[in-house]
């Protein structure tokens, strides 16, 4: 049975002027084209050839040796070439592109974007790209706790945090409690591995050990403050959300950096706003 978006070895069984045709060499097995530019010089009947199938511009069944960047059930990066009203074409590597529906984006493409996608086979039986890929992450990773990966956000969840894959191909989560919030969809980011879990995924941070982060913290709290006027309208026994959006830390991380102002005469703290009573 010749299946699309995978590579198949077939047999030469007829020449034509406009390319050779293959199959798996039964008497009633299916046929499919080489084109004649993607034939190996010096190919005869009965060769073997290995081809990746898909389907051309006229929904007709075709073959290719060029190596296409993805195939069924794998995960890639691949650029948008266009988008329009039906989704956004992906370059794939071959003669035609891949369409990545819009049912099937977890966010918004443009064209340029890099999209880290998979391959599947819709119902019409065409090739096409979703870039829910949680399922098709590797949980192999080499990686252990304390090490620094690098990460490609594809799905950020309001409760549970970003889903990331690591190096493109492994299953990893930034926890909403590590969520910042300052990143996008698309982004490829830093993180630190906190925890390889019993399934091989990953539990990320974005930011570093406490003692490590107070200071980068308290630089972020200054500088708002700063442009604030000399004034933050809120204070450490504000709400987390609001802390998290306007500082893009936890609740707890900004109070340890208000402490940390606090104890070196930076700041003075209200009943409903952080001041600033003294420079650098």
């Amino acid at each position: 049975m010749l299946e699309i978006g995978k590579y198949k070895k077939l047999i030469i069984v007829k020449k034509t002027d406009f390319g050779v045709y293959l199959s798996e060499g039964k008497s009633d097995s299916e046929k499919v084209l080489l084109p004649r530019k993607q034939v190996p010089e010096g190919s005869e009947l009965g060769d073997e050839i290995e081809v990746f199938l898909f389907r051309d511009s006229k929904d007709r069944l075709i073959s290719s040796t060029r190596k296409p960047l993805i195939t069924v059930g794998q995960v890639a990066f691949l650029e948008c070439r266009e988008v329009t009203k039906i989704g956004a074409f992906l370059d794939m590597g071959l003669e035609r592109d891949l369409l990545l529906p819009y049912h099937e984006m977890v966010y918004r493409v443009k064209a340029g974007d890099r999209c880290l996608v998979t391959m599947y086979v819709d119902k019409s039986g065409r090739l096409a790209a979703t870039g829910r890929v949680y399922n098709f992450l590797r949980t192999d990773s080499p990686y252990k706790t304390g090490d620094e990966v690098n990460c490609t956000i594809y799905e950020i969840h309001e409760t549970l945090g970003a889903f990331v894959a690591v190096d493109g191909i492994y299953s990893g989560l930034i926890p909403a409690k590590e969520w910042t919030g300052e990143h996008e969809c698309g982004q490829t980011i830093k993180a630190r591995v906190t925890k390889v879990r019993s399934d091989g995924k990953l539990n990320l941070a974005i930011r570093d050990k406490a003692y490590v982060q107070i200071k980068p913290d308290s630089d972020t709290i200054l500088d708002l403050i700063r442009k604030n006027g000399g004034k933050l309208p809120f204070n450490d026994k504000a709400d987390p959300d609001l802390i998290k959006k306007e500082c893009h830390m936890s609740k707890n991380a900004f109070k340890r950096a208000v402490g940390h102002l606090l104890k070196n005469d930076l700041i003075t703290i209200n009943d409903d706003s952080i001041e600033l009573i003294k420079e650098n």
